[in-house]
């Protein structure tokens, strides 16, 4: 089994600190391999419907639990009578800035201390030798040149090539290498320069490192502002890094881990129904783990995704910009005995912002800060490129439910509004409405 890593270790979930019950945790590691332990667990569980609910990438196991104690504790009240609730927590290794606000989480004292600038916090620097625990002296640098803030291009060069080291990429040319974002292979200097402009953009005036007012062209662009504006930028691509890392990561738990779990589940207790959902990466392990549910299955009744951080055209069975080719999960929404419930915000700026920079491939001539909406994530604007996939308020699909199959897009923003810069409200996901959502799709209702 392949090293945990992110502050995730393995044990069987007993429900400590989650307050509905029964509930147990499905535990894998970055390679997707699960703790038998833990699947064993949730093979004993009682009840009719399974929800199992993965979190994103911007997590530790403290506040992946804090996330399923609070979303779940609404469901009891919601569903029929005849429906037994079991609660699963999907943990899987992934990374968590601790200078990234999440909604009514964090206490006093948890976060980053404010006026660090572009320096790394002691939490998030150790959070970072959990994930690359072979990296120790990469890391160390790193941390050394955010601190610093060296007005220097060649800092920045030697920035650019530790966070390659780190992310795994070959410093060669995209077209080259057409798999590694141009994030990576661009010049450093005007990655990190689109990345101080995006952090201004994304509502963050007070960029760490960055001047408290930006010109035209950005922080750090101004004739004789130098270089020490852009190391906010250069945060944000450490930050990108991460996010490269786990979102290979999500897909892999996904396909090769919790899908083959929930296939010998089902086969084990073919009444039991399964209800999917997802957070950022964790809409995205839910996801690909339809790739492991048999064609003519039907124990997945609901797929839910909350600020999904992958393509917006994942289920096209073709890309409106290419058209001999589909996206990556084309036609699984068919193997969901019900409806795949995309709950988008256009408050979440990780998505906005964020997402089209990190997924943005060589070639694309808009450019790092260009809107180009081949790179859309399905969090921010819903799912598109699938004929027929109605569009819902959330007040709406409350009101009148979800279609009973196939994709559907929820507008959440009217409650997915609150969070701080960078990300926006892409954790704020903690309300009832979106439970009352998950309710509808999965048709457990009173």
């Amino acid at each position: 089994m392949a090293d945990i890593g992110g502050g995730f270790g393995i044990g069987v979930g007993s429900g400590s600190g989650v307050g509905v019950r029964p509930y147990a945790e499905l535990t894998f590691d970055s390679e997707g391999d699960v703790d038998r332990g833990t699947q064993g667990a949730v093979s004993r569980m009682e009840a009719t419907d399974l929800l199992v609910f993965a979190h994103g990438w911007n997590s530790d196991r403290s506040t992946a639990t804090r996330l399923y104690d609070r979303f779940f504790a609404p469901f009891e009240a919601l569903v029929g009578s005849g429906v037994r609730l079991g609660y699963v927590g999907v943990v899987w290794p992934a990374m968590r800035f601790s200078d990234e606000p999440i909604p009514d989480f964090d206490a006093p004292g948890v976060l980053a201390e404010p006026g660090l600038g572009s320096a790394l916090d002691p939490l998030t620097r150790r959070a970072l030798g959990e994930f690359w625990p072979e990296r120790r002296a990469e890391l160390d640098r790193v941390a050394e040149l955010l601190e610093e803030q060296p007005d220097s291009a060649a800092a920045f060069i030697e920035f650019g090539a530790l966070v390659r080291e780190l992310a795994g990429v070959d410093a060669v040319p995209a077209a080259v290498a057409p798999a590694v974002p141009a994030i990576f292979t661009d010049d450093v200097l005007e990655v990190c320069r689109a990345l101080s402009v995006a952090l201004v953009r994304a509502g963050a005036p007070g960029t760490p490192g960055a001047p408290a007012s930006a010109g035209p062209d950005g922080p750090g662009l101004t004739v004789g502002g130098g270089l020490r504006g852009l190391w906010g930028g250069a945060k944000e691509l450490l930050r990108q890094a991460t996010y490269y890392k786990m979102k290979k990561r999500a897909g892999v738990v996904g396909e090769r881990g919790l899908g083959p779990v929930l296939a010998q589940l089902a086969a084990a207790r073919p009444a039991l129904r399964f209800h999917l959902i997802g957070h950022s990466f964790g809409a995205r392990v839910v996801s690909f783990s339809l790739r492991a549910v048999p064609d003519r299955a039907r124990y997945v009744k609901s797929v839910t995704l909350l600020q999904g951080a992958f393509s917006h055209y994942a289920f096209a069975d073709r890309l409106p910009h290419d058209k001999g080719n589909g996206g990556a999960l084309r036609g699984l929404q068919h193997r969901v005995d019900g409806p795949v419930v995309a709950c988008h915000s256009a408050h979440d700026s990780a998505l906005k912002v964020f997402y089209p920079l990190a997924s943005r491939m060589a070639g694309d001539s808009a450019g790092l800060l260009g809107f180009d909406e081949r790179w859309g994530a399905i969090g921010h604007d819903g799912v598109q490129a699938v004929p027929g996939a109605p569009r819902l308020s959330l007040d709406t699909a409350l009101r009148e439910g979800v279609p009973t199959a196939g994709c559907v897009s929820v507008d959440a923003g009217s409650v997915v509004r609150r969070g701080g810069a960078p990300s926006g409200a892409h954790s704020d996901i903690c309300h009832e409405e979106l439970a009352r959502v998950v309710v509808t799709a999965g048709r457990m209702g009173r």
